[in-house]
């Protein structure tokens, strides 16, 4: 009877585990076996911008849904277009959304690389931070009017941004009025005075530990709400700073962050995309 017992306690934990596992994103760890084992259609595009500038690489996944998709633009972080990004485009994917992921520093590095062609990090880093916001803008707006041509999408289109990516995410709403939605991750809020042209709803997604980020959450609520606009944001006990790559750390605050706002994004997601 008790070796039943035990039995049954344990098939619980492993329904309980694998349950828990389809509600989370890849991390970082495991966002290369993601990648192999999807059975979604994911390829590289090359998205034109105006000026015969160089092409912007884009990582695209499409969902397997009888019906056309909402659009998600998934903003990495500053790192750049890694595996752990483009995960995180099929996971979206996974969940009925077209996603659409961008390498911003597409023909800056070596030989007109982008992300893949540097050896260290911090020549990623160095390259994205030379973008102006000006640059991002227009790769966003080109990757939108993209979107807006596969006949497989809708015309709803959201940005999802993380860390650099959550800064910029929030950015593009204060410039693109036909945004329909906006999420960002761990990422900092526009001046005050640059919120009056914010269309979109913003969802804003933070951790405890990131003072950095979370002395620029106030004045954003602050003055969003006084100009009647919809900032809705989450902060989770315990978490560090870009929690959703590094769900392993943290004794399971940062997993438990994840979970949290993986669930609160697709609730906003439907209503606002849907």
């Amino acid at each position: 009877m008790q070796n039943r017992y035990i039995i049954l306690v344990i098939l619980i934990m492993v329904f309980i585990h694998v349950l828990e596992s389809q509600l989370l994103p890849p991390s970082n760890e495991t966002a290369q076996d993601a990648l192999e084992q999807s059975p979604r259609h994911g390829e590289f595009i090359d998205v034109a911008l105006p000026e015969g500038e160089h092409p912007v690489k884009s990582w695209v996944v499409y969902p397997e849904r009888p019906t056309r998709a909402p659009v998600i633009i998934v903003i990495h972080e500053i790192f750049g277009l890694t595996d752990w990004v483009r995960s995180i485009a099929d996971d979206l994917a996974q969940n009925g959304y077209l996603a659409i992921a961008p390498d911003f520093i597409s023909g800056l590095g070596p030989d007109g690389g982008g992300t893949e062609s540097f050896e260290l990090r911090d020549d990623v880093v160095r390259a994205i931070r030379s973008l102006t916001p000006e640059d991002v803008i227009k790769r966003l707006n080109a990757v939108r009017d993209y979107a807006l041509t596969i006949p497989a999408a809708t015309e709803a289109i959201a940005t999802i941004g993380f860390c650099w990516g959550g800064t910029m995410s929030f950015h593009y709403a204060t410039a693109q009025p036909e945004l329909n939605a906006s999420v960002v991750f761990y990422g900092a809020s526009p001046d005050s005075e640059r919120l009056h042209s914010v269309k979109a709803p913003v969802l804003g997604l933070y951790a405890e530990d990131d003072a950095r980020v979370n002395v620029t959450i106030e004045p954003a609520v602050e003055e969003m709400k006084r100009l009647g606009k919809v900032f809705e944001y989450y902060i989770y006990d315990g978490a560090g700073h870009g929690f959703v790559r590094q769900q392993e750390g943290r004794d399971g605050a940062n997993r438990s962050a994840t979970e949290l706002a993986w669930e609160q994004m697709f609730i906003f997601l439907h209503q606002h995309l849907e």
